[in-house]
This record gives C-alpha cells, sequence and structure tokens, in this order.
C-alpha cells in the first residue's frame, strides 16, 4: 500500500526530546537548587552554632551563681527548703566600673562580659544582696558584646540599672536625683594600702570592670584617688595566711565575697567560700618549708 506525501506527518525541524528526557532534565534543575541550598546552609551553620552556643552560656550565667566548689553547691530549690525565708537586702550600693572599654582585647572583653553576668546572678540569688547593683560607663566594645548576645538579654536583667555615664553620676547626678555622699564611696582595689574591715550599709563600693593580664598596675588605685574617693582592698593577706600571692581577684569573685560577707560578717568564712582551692598552700610543700606559686588575676581576668 503506498502512502502519498500528503499523508505524511510533518517532522520537525530540531531533535525531539523525550517526555522521560524532560522529567530528567527537570529533576537535575531541581538537585542542583538543592544542592546549593544545602551549600548556604552549611556556611551558616558554624556561625549560628557559636552564637547559640553563647547564648547558652550567657543563659546559664545568668540563672545561676558561678560555682567555685560544686561539691559544695546547694542547689536553689533545695535552699529554698531549708532556708524559705526571702532574701535581705544588705542596704549599701555596688558598683561595677565598665570606663576601661580602650584597655582591653576582644578576647578579654567577652571574659568580662562573662563575668558580668556571674555577677548579676550571684546578687539576684545571694541571701543578703546588694540593695542596688549598678555598671557605670557601658560603651564602645563591652556594650557591643551584650548587645550580640542572647538578643541582648542583658537588658532584661532585673533590678539592675546600666549608665553611659562614669561612676561620678554618683555624686552629680541629674537634677530629678539625690546625690550620694562622695565620703561613703569606696573603691575597691588590690593595690590600695587601707585594709576593708567591714561593709557598712548606706556606703557604696566600686569594683574595677577589666580583664588585663596585669598589664596596668594601679588603674583603679589611681582612678580612686583622681576622682576623690575612698578605697581600700579586701583583708586577704589578714583571713588567708595560706594564700602566698598577690591578693587580686575577678570581678564575679570579689562580688560573690562581698555577699558571702553580707551573710555572716566573717570574712574568714567568705574568702574560704569563694577562693578557688588550688590557690592555697599545699599540706606537703607547708611540710617542706615551700610555698606553692600561684598567679591570681587582676580583678576581671578569667582564671586560667
Amino acid at each position: 500500500m503506498s502512502i502519498s506525501t500528503d499523508d505524511r506527518l510533518p517532522v520537525p525541524d530540531g531533535p525531539t526530546i523525550s517526555s522521560e528526557e524532560a522529567k530528567v532534565e527537570q529533576l537535575s534543575k531541581k538537585a542542583q537548587k538543592r544542592t546549593a541550598k544545602a551549600a548556604r546552609y552549611a556556611e551558616l551553620k558554624a556561625e549560628r552554632r557559636a552564637r547559640e552556643k553563647e547564648r547558652k552560656k550567657m543563659k546559664r550565667a545568668a540563672a545561676q551563681p558561678d560555682p567555685h566548689d560544686v561539691d559544695t553547691v546547694v542547689p536553689q530549690s533545695k535552699r529554698a527548703r531549708l532556708d524559705p525565708a526571702s532574701p535581705t537586702k544588705f542596704k549599701a550600693q555596688l558598683v561595677v566600673d565598665l570606663g576601661f572599654d580602650d584597655k582591653m582585647s576582644e578576647k578579654e572583653v567577652i571574659s568580662l562580659s562573662s563575668q558580668l553576668a556571674y555577677t548579676y546572678s550571684a546578687n539576684k540569688k545571694a541571701l543578703c544582696p546588694f540593695d542596688r547593683l549598678i555598671y557605670t560607663s557601658l560603651d564602645g566594645k563591652t556594650l557591643n558584646r551584650l548587645e550580640s548576645v542572647g538578643d541582648a538579654g542583658y537588658k532584661r536583667w532585673t533590678g539592675v540599672e546600666w549608665w553611659a555615664e562614669s561612676y561620678q553620676k554618683l555624686w552629680d547626678p541629674p537634677d530629678d536625683h539625690a546625690p550620694v555622699d562622695r565620703g561613703a564611696i569606696v573603691y575597691l582595689t588590690a593595690d590600695s594600702d587601707v585594709e576593708l574591715t567591714e561593709l557598712k550599709e548606706g556606703e557604696t563600693y566600686i569594683i574595677g570592670g577589666i580583664v588585663d593580664h596585669n598589664r596596668y598596675k594601679n588603674l583603679c588605685l589611681d582612678k580612686a584617688v583622681e576622682t576623690g574617693v575612698r578605697h581600700a582592698r579586701l583583708p586577704i593577706g589578714t583571713y588567708l595566711a595560706e594564700l602566698p600571692t598577690r591578693k587580686v581577684l575577678t570581678v564575679n569573685q570579689v562580688v560573690e565575697i562581698l555577699l558571702h560577707w553580707n551573710q555572716s560578717r566573717d570574712w574568714k568564712e567568705a574568702l574560704y567560700s569563694v577562693m578557688p582551692k588550688r590557690k592555697f598552700k599545699r599540706p606537703e610543700d607547708a611540710q617542706r618549708g615551700k610555698t606553692t606559686e600561684v598567679v591570681v588575676e587582676e580583678p576581671g581576668q578569667e582564671e586560667s
């Protein structure tokens, strides 16, 4: 049987693609998009994990004190059962002076920011907390660090004041605030030649908020003298003779010692409760007439 030319189907000009081949090509494009998306996700994964880790760290720090001896820490729930009484505030002000931002590296600022969280938590959980907690001279790298962690979680800390101004605002406040007597302000620094014998209600105690790895000598002492406020050092040498080192501590350690004293009125008990046990003279060294070499950090420095 013959077929005429007019009865034949038209032949397409270009190459033909079957439906299966078209489907394969379509799936390939989707796979490429998925691959590209996965690559972008992988690039951001490490950064997200780092942010989340830091956020959780700050959240944990704000939720509980920094324990130096885990075996002796009483859980908050158990402490509440043992002592159901409400905290009794110690009617004094505690100030952390953050006016050393230009003297710290980024790593030191990160360390300081964590210590500020521990400081806040220690006062919040204490049985005899300070009546008022103020962070002064908040600016620059420290402010940027706090803003970047936990969606600026520091702004949600309760019972805390954040000042962009220096602590000099205490005795030179705005018109609608009563000034603090400058004679009732004490800057705590290990470089002072005056030993602190007790804390007094109605006074204000300032701690230098700096991590400097001992680069700057007499920094806080000089600042106290320049601004005309009293200065003093904790009585570590008097009560801890077995600590043969320069008597300087981290910000949160100083705060915890003060809080323990508020409750016990006993410097030795307060110091032993907070000082890391490895800082003390070892019995075997004492028998040999030796002392243990110890490095105790500057205020605000994270322990090694």
